[in-house]
């Protein structure tokens, strides 16, 4: 079961008064988890139009971010590099940089190698070998891995796509919408004019805080909402830092901000949080539990 719907991240929607705006809601399946959108005010048959665009954004950003199917990652980690990456893929790889900067390393896709032989009982040593980000080389015309490496974009592509569906609804004129790609992204309000809340819950089920949402995202990670490799921990510490916290969540204006750093935390003490957060005005931590 994917980490982020194990978590229970739901968003707890008073009932609708008589005045409150109509609703049109979409739910469909992506990167390895159930994916949901609420449109407010939304007329249906404009609506229908606009989430066939939503459908095929998703179907974009798989085909370069996935390790589930054939992708532009997956052929990155097959081969070594890319040729010619689009703008947006180095853009990705620009926030990860970032991220990784200001989590003085905590956040870093390639542990991707160490990833895999921990749930596939290989040799973790040599994988732990490869792990650097400061050995990936991004430039226009190629990104290049060395040897041993591959990047997993899972600490940060729900959020990154709830971002580019957010961009997208904007767009198209809506300015009331919940977004869920496995992290939430909320435009505007909800149908009754207040602000959406989204309710975070540890692995157990136990409601642990909520969260107002007005033009702002939320990303929540914990080490055990899914297990790998005989019940270890999927978030692995490049440095071979164990997990110090069951549950982070994280609010910023950008999902993939939050997804970045709320998956990075885990691995990190308080201060050195509060550090990272300065790197990226308007994120602060909802519950470090």
């Amino acid at each position: 079961m994917n980490r982020r719907r194990f978590l229970m991240m739901t968003a707890c929607l008073c009932a609708a008064r008589a005045e409150a705006a109509p609703t049109v809601e979409w739910q469909g399946a992506g990167f390895g988890t159930a994916l949901s959108l609420r449109l407010v005010g939304a007329d249906p048959l404009r609506a229908r139009r606009t989430l066939r665009r939503v459908e095929a954004e998703i179907e974009r950003i798989e085909a370069s971010f996935s390790l589930r199917r054939d992708s532009a990652l997956t052929r990155l980690n097959r081969d070594g590099h890319l040729a010619w990456p689009s703008p947006e893929f180095r853009a990705l790889m620009g926030l990860c940089a970032r991220a990784h900067a200001a989590t003085d390393g905590a956040f870093d896709p390639t542990v991707q190698p160490l990833w895999r032989a921990r749930a596939e009982g290989g040799d973790t040593e040599a994988a732990r070998a490869a792990i650097g980000w400061n050995r990936v080389r991004v430039e226009e015309r190629e990104i290049r891995l060395a040897p041993g490496q591959a990047l997993t974009f899972n600490g940060i592509a729900q959020g990154w796509a709830a971002d580019r569906i957010a961009a997208l609804l904007r767009a198209e004129g809506y300015g009331d919408a919940l977004i869920d790609m496995g992290e939430v992204q909320a435009l505007g309000h909800r149908q009754d004019g207040g602000d959406w809340i989204a309710a975070i819950a540890a692995p157990s089920g136990s409601r642990l805080a909520e969260s107002r949402l007005l033009n702002r995202a939320l990303a929540t990670s914990s080490p055990l909402g899914t297990v790998i490799g005989g019940g270890q921990a999927h978030i692995l510490g490049p440095a071979g830092q164990a997990p110090l916290w069951s549950t982070v969540s994280v609010s910023a204006p950008e999902a993939a901000v939050a997804d970045a750093l709320s998956t990075a935390f885990c691995l990190m003490e308080r201060p050195a949080m509060d550090a990272a957060l300065r790197a990226f005005p308007g994120a602060r931590i909802e519950i470090a539990a």
